[in-house]
């Protein structure tokens, strides 16, 4: 149950949903990153970034268009009634902050902040947060600094400078450090100034486009462009693609934040974590007596020091040791822990290769449910379909496939050319190539169906929508 904060300021939370998350392949992909992905008690980071924000104002997510029933359903189940800016494309933190803050007046107070960070403790961020309210209100962009635990080579860091005279909990910064090699990271320890960068921004609207029109003003003047020409569905909101796409791709932190001379940082000492790492989800895991962490079904015989993480199968490690596996059901990933960051080079190799690993995962999310690609041939496909309670797929025509279909839990309704009709469990259907048909579940419980696809072409791209109750008609 969520803690219920009362705020005496109004602060308006933008959560920021883009990025990849490569370097916690084989789990985070593509087509469905990490902060998707349920990594934490079972939660994904969304879900808990947004659970974090409760008491706050109404919350903005910034999302890729593809990703955005993966936001939905995060939000739904956060309990958090919110609007959502999807990007036709990623252009990176300094254009989805420019997009954003127009849709505020001058004086109203932004919180940005990731979508894939873990802070346990919600109550001392919000807390931190309000402290940054005077310099934010004074003119200072404010950024939180973490204190750091350890001499880390995978942040930047914010050097403390003099305590700002209408705060008495901010400081400006004095600078920013890239991430440095071990000994540099070492040495900012000791100096006790250094703090790990955590990427959150709180600004009024007007301090923000300032700063941009200032610093990056290619940036905000096409982003004023794609708002401008916006389109507002429900609670989605679509920049004007053609205009979005001339956006130029920049980070927030080199368009703006290395330049802009009010700069403030208040000091964080809760717990936080960019989950940036294999090594970082490990770190999050309760260790046995010879520091060995699993997830799933895993037996470790004679491991010092391994983590397991596996969905599906069970894994057996002996004799390993300082190692991470990760198992999928259409991938593995063992690899020594000094060198987790290498996750991310595998991945554009695997990329270069055109392996499909590399994006999509074999079990794929859908808004109305998944499917799994069980196997495949040269001219066959067989997948197992998930569809909710109530749930539909499009009204679609495929050119190069025929499907059959067998229902083995649930009632489907079934729409066949000219005809509807249901399906039960143990019985089945044939749609043939080019009819136009859908599938949906009218029942209360998960309606699930093995799939035959047979044809000389089985992509995803062969589908002609003629209608969908999620907009994504052809």
């Amino acid at each position: 149950m969520k803690e219920n904060i009362m705020h005496a300021v109004a602060i308006n939370p933008i959560v920021l949903c883009g990025g990849s998350g490569t370097r916690l392949w084989p789990l985070s992909r593509e087509s469905f990153p990490k902060q998707f992905v349920p990594l934490i008690h079972g939660k994904s980071l969304l879900q808990a970034t947004l659970e974090r924000l409760n008491g706050l104002g109404e919350v903005l997510c910034v999302a890729n268009l593809e990703h955005r029933f993966f936001v939905q359903e995060a939000m739904n189940l956060a309990h958090q009634q919110g609007r959502q800016l999807l990007e036709p494309a990623g252009r990176n933190t300094a254009a989805a902050m420019a997009c954003a803050s127009s849709l505020y007046a001058v004086d109203d107070l932004l919180l940005f902040l990731p979508a894939d960070h873990y802070i346990p403790d919600s109550k001392a961020f919000i807390q931190t947060v309000q402290q940054g309210v005077s310099a934010a209100r004074s003119g200072h962009i404010v950024t939180f600094g973490v204190h750091p635990s350890f001499p880390s080579t995978a942040y930047g860091y914010i050097q403390k400078g003099a305590q700002l005279k209408d705060s008495e909990a901010a400081f400006q910064v004095q600078r920013f450090v890239e991430k440095p090699p071990l000994e540099e990271a070492s040495r900012l320890l000791l100096t006790g100034e250094h703090y790990w960068n955590a990427g959150i921004f709180l600004c009024t609207a007007a301090t923000l486009r300032t700063a941009l029109k200032t610093y990056a003003a290619d940036i905000g003047t096409a982003c004023d462009a794609a708002m401008k020409a916006m389109r507002i569905d429900g609670q989605f909101i679509h920049p004007d693609k053609e205009a979005f796409l001339a956006v130029r791709k920049e980070s927030i932190d080199y368009a703006v934040m290395e330049n802009f001379p009010h700069m403030a940082m208040v000091p964080f000492m809760g717990g936080w974590s960019d989950v940036g790492s294999w090594n970082a989800i490990a770190d999050l895991a309760e260790k046995d007596s010879a520091g060995n962490q699993t997830e799933g079904r895993a037996l470790l015989i004679d491991a010092k020091n391994t983590y397991v993480n596996t969905s599906t199968r069970q894994v057996v490690a002996i004799g390993t040791e300082d190692l991470l596996i990760i198992d999928t059901p259409d991938a593995l990933l063992v690899a020594n822990k000094n060198h987790a960051e290498q996750v991310k080079t595998a991945v554009e190799q695997l990329k270069l290769s055109e392996a499909p690993e590399a994006i999509m995962h074999r079990r794929v999310a859908r808004p109305w449910g998944w499917y799994d690609s069980v196997d495949r041939g040269d001219r066959f496909q067989v997948k197992r379909i998930g569809v909710n309670p109530g749930a539909s797929l499009s009204l679609q025509m495929h050119h190069h496939r025929a499907e059959h279909w067998i229902v083995v839990q649930g009632t489907a309704e079934v729409t066949n050319g000219e005809q509807v009709y249901l399906v039960a469990e143990n019985e089945s259907t044939y749609i043939p190539l080019g009819i136009k048909h859908r599938l949906r579940n009218p029942g209360k419980t998960l309606l699930e169906i093995i799939e035959v696809q047979s044809g000389s072409y089985l992509g995803e791209d062969d589908i002609v929508r003629f209608d969908d109750t999620y907009g994504r008609v052809s």
